[in-house]
Parts: structure tokens; sequence; C-alpha cells
């Protein structure tokens, strides 16, 4: 591809967060690959994301959009198992050199590094389909990770802030609402990863990931992986703000079971643990809401039959 060479060295330039004493890298952009540094009595958590252009993010979304959500699905899997986050590698696909869109990109990109404190320590550009891949590696203390097999009857099931967000935003979005200050949009386009609630709840937590593919579906592999099953109280659900108006109570219902991209965390913990990790996340400003229990057998009681139809619904839906 003519001007690869030219764009990695922009874009992927060390910023400052490669540059801190305790950034723990040897080495980093420039060379054939990177030298990491983890820490002492740590267990290093690697995840990758990709994300494809149309099924992942709308082609329209602005670019600077497009560098934040592809790093911020991917650190979504680091606050899961607890993580606290180091360093990332990126590579990027791209249909032609176009310099302002891949500054602009990178800006977005850059931006949310800076703000988790990750680096940025290698990646490569070439010619083809817009779309993103993201490796991103954390630390966790040995033997201390959120996993999503450790599940046991009697543990409560909770969630972390609001359900529903990221499907409400992308129906405005299909509906042609653009104005990324709506807090629906938002949550679709910008979501936050709960790095700080991943790492508060360890020790609290017996199970966790984070809900990418919608309630059911991510609570379902939860189970699978457990060996156990659940039952949800639907009442309890917190739907995010303003769902219910945009979408109307029933839809609001669905999008909230089923409608993934919320990037919030679903644990699961004993009761006697309950109130310290509420207390612990409310110390950040965040709600954790208990939503049914763990019992012996397997499957997801509870839901509705109009809430499993959303799921089918929701679980086709694209960009």
């Amino acid at each position: 591809m003519h001007g690869e060479f030219e764009l990695i060295a922009r874009w992927l330039a060390p910023d400052a967060t490669q540059r801190r004493p305790d950034a723990g890298v040897a080495l980093g952009t420039g060379d054939d690959a990177c030298l990491l540094e983890p820490s002492v009595g740590q267990q290093l958590v690697v995840s990758v994301d990709t994300s494809v252009e149309g099924r992942h993010f709308p082609a329209d979304a602005p670019a600077w959009v497009i560098g934040h959500r592809a790093l911020a699905v991917s650190l979504s899997d680091l606050a899961a198992m607890g993580a606290r986050p180091r360093w990332c590698l990126m590579s990027l696909a791209i249909p032609s050199v176009d310099d302002d869109w891949v500054a602009e990109f990178a800006r977005g990109f850059h931006a949310l590094c800076t703000a988790t404190d990750v680096s940025l320590t290698g990646g490569d550009v070439t010619a083809g389909e817009r779309a993103v891949s993201v490796t991103v590696m954390g630390e966790v203390a040995t033997q201390q990770a959120l996993r999503r097999d450790g599940a046991q009857p009697g543990d409560i099931v909770a969630v972390t802030g609001a359900l529903g967000g990221g499907a409400g935003g992308l129906a405005l979005w299909q509906a042609g609402e653009r104005d990324l200050d709506h807090p629906l949009l938002a949550r679709y386009l910008l979501p936050q990863p709960r790095l700080a609630a991943g790492q508060l709840l360890v020790g609290h937590a017996s199970a966790a990931i984070d809900i990418s593919d919608g309630l059911l579906a991510d609570l379902g592999h939860v189970l699978d992986a457990s060996g156990v099953g659940a039952t949800l109280d639907m009442e309890r659900l917190p739907l995010a703000p303003g769902l219910a108006a945009a979408l109307g109570e029933t839809v609001a219902l669905e999008a909230a079971v089923a409608g993934g991209d919320d990037y919030e965390l679903l644990v699961t913990l004993a009761p006697k643990h309950l109130d310290e990790a509420c207390n612990a996340l409310a110390s950040i400003g965040l709600q954790l809401t208990p939503i049914g229990h763990i019992h012996a057998g397997q499957g997801i009681q509870g839901v509705s039959s109009a809430a499993r139809r959303g799921w089918q619904h929701f679980s086709g839906g694209t960009p």
C-alpha cells in the first residue's frame, strides 16, 4: 500500500504513555516487534477484537469515533477479567490512503489510550475493506482474574450501570440521529469500558463477562462455562435513561435483555459479597444492580416470551 510506512510513522509514533517511567515498554514502535516488561507477581491478560465497517460500526461514523470504539470494545474484555490495561497493538485496513481520515482515527484512538494509561506499542496499515483489529494486554494478580466459569448455585446475578443504551443508540443512528451528545447515541458509538469496576470486583465476584452480545447471550456464556442455570427478575433490570421514551417500553425491555453493545459488566457473586461490591462501585459513582440468582440446572428462567423474541430480533441487527 503506497504511503503505508509514512502512515505508520505518523500515527504509530510513540506517545506520552510509552514514555512514562512505569509504562513497561522496553522497546515500542519502530522495530520488528515490541519488548514489554510485565510486573512481578502478575499474569498477562491478552484479548483481540476485530471491528468491521457495516457490521460493528456504521460506515458513516466519524473517524475519531471509530478509533475510540475499536479500542474501547477490546478494553472491555480486560475489564471483565479484572485486569489493569497496559499495552495494545492495532492493525488498520483502509480502502485508500486518506491522511485526514487516519489522523482523525488516530486522534480518537490515542485519546482513549491516554485516558486509560494504555501504551500503543505497534501496529500495521494495509489496503482493504475498512476494519480495525486491536490486541490489548493487561495484568492481574496471579490466580485473581475474573473468569466465566466460577458461578455457583446461590450466587447473585448483578450488572453494572444500565442496559439497553447501546441498542437504543443504534436505533437512533439508523433513524438519522447524528448528535453525539445524545446519551443513547454516545452509549452506542462511544462506549466506556468498565476498567475500574472490573478491578474493584476482584475478590468479590465469582464470575464475570462484559455485555457485548446482549444480557441473555452473555449470561448464557457464563452459565455454560459454569455448568449452572439462572433465574432473572425482569422488573429489576436497570434500563438506560431515556430508553423507554425513545423506543417504547416493550422494545426498551427487549433492547435491555438482547440488544448488546452495552459493555457493562455482568457478574455473579456470593450474597455475603454483595454489599461490599456495591459500596466499592459506589465509590467510583457506578451502580451495581442485583437482577437474579444462580441455581443448579441449566438455562435462563424468568424471561418473558416477548423478551426472547426481542433476542431473536436484536441478535440479527447491523449498523
